[in-house]
């Protein structure tokens, strides 16, 4: 018996569809309510480490990712000098465990669509265009409220609307994320050549710089320097700043220089981290992914920590009972600690990246948060 019959999830991202097909998997009724178009592409390129394909395996889409995604065991470290020096090459640890890569670079709307196809395949409703206003729950159920005056009455209501969760605002939690003096340039562009896995570049025209591949053509390039308020400049001036800075790094920074013409391509937003104080529900609600912890990009785990989340809590329901104590005991023993490491450890190497000679503790601290990501949920 499960938990639960019905489910509303708030927010059509990847841990709210990850989560929607696992439930449906499980013969429970799901609704997704999407403040925006899940058809509309969002995003450029995203880093998924092994323990998230694993998770992507759960839910039954690895498969697809696999055929549109560039998958790699890969990972190079370049000079920022004149000629993109390569310093050396390693294979990078495997947190999914060795039946997976290490990690996959893709485009993201593709893993939108991907995770999509799979919830509609399972019979999942997504409401489109809805965003919730009002929830309001009691001892028989919760109730979602939509602008557009669309109401869901379910047995649990799902939080995974992101960052800037409104229904974590309607819950009662006042905490907001506090965020930090690094802004991340983002691009995507036609593949370098040569290019075969994550490469990084550390120091020289910023903290660092980096690129993926996230299919057979096309990858994803990133920069992270100081953070400063951008939001007055107009798209070709974004484009400028960003050619200006990718073009002091070299290598294939050259490629991406050259094939950096497009302003809509180019995406620049501050580095913020979150964490839920005490628990994650209140009730017949709880929040998942990003509206319960947020770390910044530097460990590459934002989805892969929100996928987690999701197969954990959907296995509970589907396993338990009822909604009750003990359900929420294992879901916070199992989920918690690894949040929080995460966060803990991507803050902690972000501020390493200020300086020079921190390269050695970098390292050592990335495998020891994969090694802990491999361990069994």
């Amino acid at each position: 018996m499960n938990a639960v019959n019905s489910v509303t999830i708030v927010g059509g991202g990847i841990t709210g569809l990850a989560a929607a097909s696992l439930l449906a998997e499980a013969g429970i009724h799901v609704e997704v309510l999407e403040a925006y178009r899940t058809s509309e592409p969002v995003g450029s390129g995203i880093s998924l480490q092994g323990n998230a394909l694993r998770m992507l395996d759960r839910v039954g889409v690895w498969a697809e990712v696999q055929h549109a995604a560039s998958v790699f065991d890969g990972l190079v470290l370049r000079a920022p000098d004149a000629h993109g020096t390569e310093l050396f090459r390693v294979d990078a640890h495997r947190a999914g465990g060795d039946e997976y890569p290490a990690a996959a670079g893709m485009y993201r709307p593709d893993l939108a669509r991907i995770l999509r196809e799979r919830a509609d395949s399972l019979g999942v409703v997504v409401h489109e265009l809805e965003r919730v206003v009002e929830v309001r729950q009691d001892a028989e159920g919760v109730t979602a409220v939509t602008r557009s005056g669309l109401t869901l009455t379910s047995d649990l209501l799902i939080g995974a609307d992101g960052l800037h969760s409104s229904v974590r605002s309607l819950m009662g939690i006042e905490a907001v994320p506090e965020m930090l003096d690094f802004g991340v340039w983002r691009t995507f562009v036609p593949l370098a050549p040569g290019v075969t896995c994550t490469e990084l570049f550390y120091g020289g025209a910023a903290y660092y710089a980096g690129y993926s591949p996230t299919g057979p053509d096309t990858m994803y390039a990133y920069i992270v320097d100081d953070y400063q308020d951008r939001s007055g400049l107009t798209p070709e001036q974004m484009l400028a700043q960003m050619r200006e800075l990718a073009a002091q790094y070299h290598g294939p920074w050259d490629s991406i220089v050259n094939n950096l013409t497009d302003a809509s391509r180019v995406n620049y937003t501050r580095m913020s981290f979150f964490s839920v104080p005490g628990d994650w529900h209140r009730g017949r609600i709880v929040l998942i992914g990003d509206a319960a912890h947020s770390c910044p990009p530097t460990l590459a785990q934002g989805a892969a920590q929100g996928l987690e989340d999701a197969v954990v809590l959907s296995g509970l329901l589907a396993s338990r009972p009822a909604i009750d104590a003990s359900l929420w005991d294992e879901f916070y023993a199992r989920r918690r600690h690894r949040a929080q490491v995460v966060i803990e450890s991507s803050l902690q190497i972000a501020e390493w990246r200020r300086e020079a000679d921190r390269n050695r503790e970098t390292a050592e601290l990335m495998t020891e948060v994969s090694e802990l990501l491999a361990q069994p949920l």
